[in-house]
C-alpha cells in the first residue's frame, strides 16, 4: 500500500507553522507497513486541491489528508474532496451531539456557534473517526480502489485520531509491517560512514540500511518488512552484526537518543558516578545528564568554572600552571578534571575548557580548540579536539560535550585509560 499525505492549509505555505503532522504520520505509516513515497502541502484553494487530488489518486492508493476540517469558510477539505471523488455528504445527529457536549462540557460555553455544524457533515457511507479531543471529527471512505482518510491539523487532534483511530483502520489494508532498528554513531561523519558501508547498502532490498545526518553525529537504521516481528528479527540481526563488525566501537548505542544516556547506563551498570568541570561549554555538559531521569543515581555534580579565578579558588588550579600554559591548555584541562573529581567525590571526572569563539583566545588559540580531560582511580589523559569546523559557538559547545561523554562512555568500556 503507497500512501500520499496532502496537507491543507495556507499557514504551511507562508511558513508560519511547520508541517509536524507529515512527520509523525510518516513515522507512524512506516511502522505499519504503508510506504509514503510523497508529500505536498497546499493553501486554503479548492482548485488546487483539487488538482493535488487528482495527481494523488493517479500515484497512491491512500490518499491522507490533514486540516481544512474547521468551522470557518475556508475549511473546505471535505467538500472538495466529496466533490472530487463524486461522493455527497451528509449530516450526523450523533456527531454533532459529540460537538455541542464538547462545547458545554470541555470549554464551558453554551453560545455554540451555528459554523459548527457543517463539521457534522461527512461523506456517504464512511467510516466516521470521531475526535473527543476537539471539534472536528475526521473520517475515512473507499471509492474506486483508493482509501481517503481526512484528519484534523491541530497536531494534537491528529496524533489522536491517527493512533485511536485512523490506525486501527489501515492496519486492515497491509498484510506486513516495517520494523526497524537504529545504530547511532560518534566519531564517524556521514560519507565516511556511507563509504565504508557501501556494498552493504547497495546490495540490501529487505532488510535495507540507510545513513542520517545528526548534528555532531550519524544515525544508521536498518529497516525490514515482514509479516511479524520475529521474522524481521531474523532478518535485521545479521545485518546489525555485519554493519557492527565493519564500523566497530564508533557506534555508541542501539535504538538510544544520546551518548548522555548511554553513558548513564553503563555509569548505572558499574555503580559509579560521573562529575564535570565546564568552562566553554558552560553547564552543558551537566544540563544534558541532569535532563535524563534518573541521572542522580550517578551525578555528582559539576562546576561551571568559566573564570580562571574560579578554576583556581573552586577546583584547586594550580595559579602558576595557568601563568605558564593559559586556561585553555592540556595541563589546566587535566588540573580541572582532578580537582572535579576531588571536590565532587566522584569516580570519573570529565573537563573541558576551550575557545567557542566568535574571536581567538588571549593566547592566539583559534577557534574551535578544545581539550577535554578525564580524571580516574587509574590516572588523567586529555585529548585535544579541533572543532574550528563548527558552524557557530553553539555548535562548538555542543560538539565538545558530545565529545566529552564519548570519551567517558569510552573510559567506562576501557578503550581508554
Amino acid at each position: 500500500m503507497n500512501a500520499e499525505l496532502i496537507a491543507v492549509g495556507t499557514e504551511l505555505l507562508l511558513g508560519n507553522i511547520a508541517n509536524t503532522d507529515a512527520q509523525m504520520l510518516s513515522e507512524g505509516l512506516s511502522t505499519i507497513g504503508i510506504n509514503v513515497y510523497y508529500h505536498t502541502v497546499v493553501g486554503d484553494n479548492p482548485q488546487r486541491l483539487r488538482e493535488a487530488l487528482d495527481i494523488a489518486r493517479k500515484r497512491a492508493n491512500i490518499i491522507i489528508t490533514t486540516g481544512g476540517l474547521g468551522p470557518t469558510y475556508d475549511d473546505l477539505t471535505k467538500q472538495t474532496i466529496c466533490e472530487t471523488f463524486g461522493l455527497p455528504l451528509e449530516f450526523h445527529e450523533d456527531i454533532w451531539e459529540d460537538i455541542c457536549a464538547y462545547f458545554t462540557k470541555r470549554m464551558k460555553r453554551e453560545d455554540i456557534p451555528e459554523g459548527n455544524k457543517q463539521q457534522a457533515m461527512l461523506p456517504v457511507g464512511c467510516t466516521v473517526l470521531d475526535n473527543p479531543v476537539g471539534t472536528a471529527p475526521g473520517c475515512a471512505f473507499e471509492k474506486d480502489g483508493i482509501h481517503v482518510l481526512m484528519l484534523p491539523g491541530p497536531p494534537f487532534e491528529c496524533r489522536y485520531l491517527f493512533e485511536n483511530r485512523a490506525k486501527a483502520y489501515l492496519e486492515k489494508l497491509t498484510h506486513e509491517k516495517i520494523y526497524s532498528h537504529e545504530l547511532r554513531i560518534f566519531g564517524m561523519g556521514e560519507s565516511h560512514v556511507e563509504q565504508a558501508l557501501h556494498e552493504i547498502m547497495v546490495r540490501g532490498t529487505n532488510p535495507t540500511l540507510a545513513p542520517y545526518a545528526k548534528t555532531g553525529e550519524v544515525m544508521l537504521r536498518a529497516t525490514a518488512k515482514a509479516p511479524t516481528e520475529g521474522e524481521a528479527e531474523a532478518l535485521l540481526r545479521p545485518l546489525i552484526d555485519e554493519v557492527r563488525q565493519v564500523l566497530g566501537d564508533v557506534i555508541y548505542g542501539e535504538d538510544v537518543d544520546s551518548l548522555e544516556e548511554v553513558v548513564l547506563a553503563l555509569l548505572k551498570e558499574r555503580n559509579m558516578t560521573l562529575s564535570a568541570a565546564e568552562s566553554c561549554t558552560g553547564g552543558l555538559i551537566a544540563k544534558r545528564f541532569t535532563d535524563l531521569p534518573g541521572a542522580s543515581a550517578a551525578f555528582r555534580g559539576g562546576v561551571v568554572s568559566y573564570t580562571s579565578e574560579v578554576k583556581e579558588s573552586a577546583l584547586g588550579v594550580p595559579h602558576e600552571l595557568i601563568e605558564e600554559h593559559g586556561a585553555v591548555s592540556e595541563a589546566v584541562a587535566c588540573a580541572m578534571a582532578e580537582g572535579c573529581r576531588r571536590v565532587c567525590g566522584s569516580d570519573i571526572a570529565v573537563s573541558v575548557t576551550g575557545v567557542a569563539g566568535p574571536e581567538r583566545d588571549e593566547r592566539d588559540h583559534p577557534v574551535g580548540t578544545v581539550f577535554i580531560g578525564l580524571a580516574t582511580k587509574h590516572g588523567t589523559i586529555c585529548r585535544q579536539i579541533d572543532l574550528s569546523r563548527g558552524r557557530s559557538r553553539g555548535h562548538i559547545r555542543t560538539l565538545a560535550a558530545h565529545h566529552a561523554f564519548d570519551i567517558v562512555r569510552r573510559s567506562l568500556l576501557h578503550t581508554v585509560l
